[in-house]
């Protein structure tokens, strides 16, 4: 089965055409962090009118990038939810309505399972369930334990500022531009560790939930109070996400303990970051990460997790309705 997927969630169109027997062929990707930069930070209106003007360019190049045409495909799938509602809108009117027009089936895909099983887009690496998932991006930070596709328990979740979200504002704060997260990771590797302690929250009382509102605040607190320096700026970032990945660790720790799990899959934006990558791989168990490319929005994720929907037999009416609130917990399991 060939299988058309289209992500346009929030600021990338990624489009993949995912082979059942080949594996993928075809990935295209575009990204509007340009535009959104001298805004800091993402302008719906802006998104979604990006998204109709590149998604149907994109499709034709993956259609010509794996020498199909459009009567080979066999399946689309599209990112129905959670995201940006007028995003969401561009890529499952283009996803359902090709569909219609091509009389083949077509399935919503959950952003986030797509996410959850970018990992297995690597060939070099095989991955049994059950599992816990630590979802990690800029819009979502959550523990998952995973006994089946479909089949999830939300273990615990941001109860404010996703990990992603927080290192783009600290980074804000610190005069970095947009997108922060990675400049900030990658000026940190220049400070001195032991310079400042950031706390850890919501370590001592238990659980898996998390927070980083403080944690941000925190962090410009105490750089409103120094010398404004560029080693400082170092320092403040060095402390800032050593305390993120810590926090990460134990909750990542914790929540292996209670799924009795012993392999974690870490997904997202910020599974790109190189010391959370570092210090996961201390803890007692497997630790999967997708492929680079395939951390931030794809299209290859969304073609793949819908592939496999589609070949369990799962379809849905000719109808356009995405859902920009969706809980995991809501999928049916295949």
């Amino acid at each position: 089965m060939k299988v058309l997927g289209i992500e346009s969630s929030c600021d990338e169109t990624g489009i993949a055409i995912y082979d059942t027997d080949k594996g993928l062929i075809a990935d295209q990707l575009y990204s509007q962090v340009a535009l959104h930069a001298e805004y800091g930070g993402v302008v719906p209106e802006l998104a979604s009118r990006d998204h109709i003007q590149k998604t149907t360019p994109l499709i034709k190049a993956a259609l010509k990038e794996s020498g199909l045409s459009f009567k080979d495909i066999d399946g689309i799938a599209y990112t129905r939810g959670p995201g940006l509602i007028g995003a969401l809108m561009v890529g499952a009117s283009i996803g359902r309505s090709l569909a219609w027009g091509l009389g083949i089936p077509a399935v919503g895909v959950h952003h986030m399972e797509g996410h959850l099983l970018a990992p297995m887009l690597d060939e070099n690496q095989t991955i049994d369930f059950p599992f816990v998932a630590l979802l990690v991006s800029g819009g979502h930070t959550m523990l998952v334990e995973v006994k089946a596709i479909g089949d999830y328990r939300i273990m615990g979740e941001s109860l404010d500022d996703a990990v992603g979200e927080a290192f783009d504002k600290t980074a804000k704060m610190l005069g970095l531009g947009y997108p922060g997260g990675p400049v900030l990771a990658a000026l940190a590797e220049k400070g001195e560790p032991g310079a400042y302690d950031f706390p850890r929250p919501m370590i001592r009382q238990g659980g898996l939930d998390f927070s980083y509102s403080g944690l941000k605040t925190f962090a410009l607190t105490t750089w409103n109070s120094s010398t404004k320096t560029e080693q400082v700026k170092a320092n403040i970032s060095h402390a800032f996400q050593e305390a993120v990945v810590d926090t990460l660790f134990i909750k990542c720790k914790r929540a292996l303990k209670d799924a009795e799990a012993k392999r974690l899959i870490i997904a997202g934006g910020v599974g790109a970051n190189k010391r959370l990558r570092e210090k996961l791989q201390e803890l007692p168990a497997d630790v999967f990460f997708p492929p680079m490319k395939y951390c931030t929005d794809n299209g290859a994720m969304i073609a793949y997790a819908g592939a496999l929907r589609l070949q369990a037999g799962q379809t849905e009416p000719a109808e356009i309705q995405p859902k920009p609130r969706w809980s995991l917990e809501e999928l049916n399991a295949i």
